[in-house]
């Protein structure tokens, strides 16, 4: 299904909470996701978090489609750039244009308030950047706004903590209106791997491990992630690192904290779980993600 998504600027416009999700859709189509991207705003330049003026933008559509997605990013202060005429541009268009029964509303990091005031959070779970989110539920009290989360999803309404959070939303957005395969390879085009689910505040398997700078462990850490579902055998690594199967077993746990097993089936229950998220079973979801069977996956989670 063809959709049009539509990231409405702000003033003062965090820039990566624009660039982030507009990164991952403009990379999306290289696989597949039949995506058509607009940027708007209520007037055609737009002030954003660094000097850098953002222009030539397109107006607030008139009409929205069945199934069209409408993106708020966040602001630099929210305490002003939320009470001015083009944030209530913006609350009027989400109140006489948006329905929230044909069309989805995503927002990144403080992009909620505006959401808020549109009536949109009301009976609604949500959630925003952790500092703010005392204030998020002062202003709107009817809003079920969940703490310590990456990213909230409730029937269409998607939003999410703070900056590299919107990164994490898009592709949970991606995987699903578009499947799992379209989103884990725009994650892995752009390193990210398919970060974080709704309710994980942690860091996913695929970045566990990887904050040292050892090349040789890390050649085997893509090697690994490039296919998680394949039987890698210690010798076969070995020979990626340039060393003994017994000195890679010491150089990976010196380095990432991990055995190389452990860090093998980190990386095959996050597939497993991206599978599932795409609407498998619990067996075909654990054959695609190498285990040999459901029993299999139960019983390596012990």
């Amino acid at each position: 299904m063809k959709r049009a998504v539509y990231m409405i600027l702000p003033p003062t416009v965090m820039l990566l909470d624009m660039a982030g999700p507009l990164e991952v859709l403009r990379i999306a189509q290289r696989y597949g996701a039949d995506i058509d991207v607009h940027v708007v705003a209520p007037e055609l330049t737009v002030s954003s978090s660094l000097p850098v003026q953002i222009t030539g933008l397109a107006p607030l559509p008139s009409v929205l489609q069945k199934g069209d997605l409408v993106i708020i990013p966040g602001v630099l202060d929210e305490t002003t750039a939320y009470h001015g005429g083009e944030a209530a541009a913006i609350v009027d268009f989400l109140k006489t244009v948006f329905d929230p029964s044909q069309h989805e509303a995503m927002s990144i990091c403080s992009g909620a308030f505006l959401l808020g005031q549109a009536g949109l959070l009301n009976q609604r779970s949500c959630t925003t950047h952790h500092l703010l989110v005392d204030d998020l539920s002062d202003e709107f009290p009817q809003a079920q706004v969940l703490e310590n989360r990456v990213f909230v999803e409730d029937n269409g309404l998607f939003t999410s903590a703070g900056i590299t959070a919107g990164l994490d939303v898009t592709l949970h957005w991606l995987a699903q209106r578009y499947g799992a395969l379209t989103a884990q390879n725009t994650a892995r085009h752009m390193n990210v791997y398919f970060r974080r689910a709704p309710n994980d505040p942690a860091l996913s398997p695929w970045l566990i491990g990887r904050n040292h700078i050892h090349l040789a462990i890390h050649r085997v850490q893509d090697a690994i992630a490039a296919d998680p579902a394949a039987a890698h055998t210690l010798n076969d690594l070995a020979q990626i690192a340039f060393v003994s199967s017994r000195h890679l077993s010491r150089l990976f746990k010196q380095h990432t904290g991990l055995t190389v097993h452990d860090y093998q089936l980190n990386l095959k229950h996050a597939l497993f779980a991206q599978w599932q998220a795409a609407g498998y079973s619990q067996e075909k979801a654990a054959l695609a993600a190498g285990f040999s069977s459901a029993q299999a996956w139960r019983r390596s989670r012990v």
